[in-house]
């Protein structure tokens, strides 16, 4: 247990610690938190455009013309929830672009491709090195009508559900959780709307 003359102390170092002062370090600041983005609530700026938010938010207003107060913080928790969404299929998007890119690197005996990040390399945890044939004789891809093959779309998304820390898993989880929430949002908004 503290003594009194620690206290005392302790409430002085308390009085000079006041944080960051400039604009620009409170900005810095705010972003401590955040590690991946997955869960933001809000936009992030250095990846996504405030503008499309709002824009984005304006359109789900209007779906719903809220007149209370609950039914606009509804509708506003309504539009972030359906951004975490937009946010988390374009995730899962690239990852599943960031793995057919090592694939394609590695049937072409390259090593890394330019477009890939070089921390990906690290991240990379195939089962194993034999790949599914879908390059074709003249180094074109073979297709199954729509520009990629199944086979190795498929064998992409297990490469990418082995990623370490489980990223793919707790990916499908948080968008689950969102889905939940919309539903539940969206059942509110029609319950109040009713009466």
């Amino acid at each position: 247990m503290a003594t009194i003359k620690q206290l005392h102390a302790n409430r002085l170092n308390a009085l000079k610690s006041t944080g960051p002062r400039t604009e620009e370090g409170k900005l810095k600041s705010r972003l401590n938190a955040v590690r991946h983005g997955l869960t933001a609530e809000t936009v992030i700026p250095a990846l996504e455009d405030t503008a499309d938010y709002q824009a984005f938010e304006q359109k789900i207003v209007a779906d719903y013309s809220p007149t209370t107060a609950t039914e606009q913080e509804l509708v506003a928790r309504l539009a972030s929830v359906l951004w975490r969404l937009r946010r988390s299929t374009r995730i899962e998007a690239g990852l599943l672009h960031i793995q057919a890119e090592l694939l394609r690197g590695r049937q072409l005996g390259t090593r890394r491709r330019s477009s890939l990040p070089e921390w990906y390399d690290e991240l990379d945890v195939a089962a194993s090195r034999t790949t599914p044939a879908v390059m074709g004789a003249g180094g074109e891809e073979s297709s199954d009508g729509q520009g990629n093959s199944s086979e190795a779309f498929a064998y992409c998304y297990l490469q990418v559900a082995r990623l370490q820390f489980g990223s793919f898993d707790t990916l499908s989880r948080y968008e689950t959780a969102l889905w939940r929430q919309a539903a539940q949002l969206i059942c509110m908004l029609q319950a109040i709307s009713r009466h």
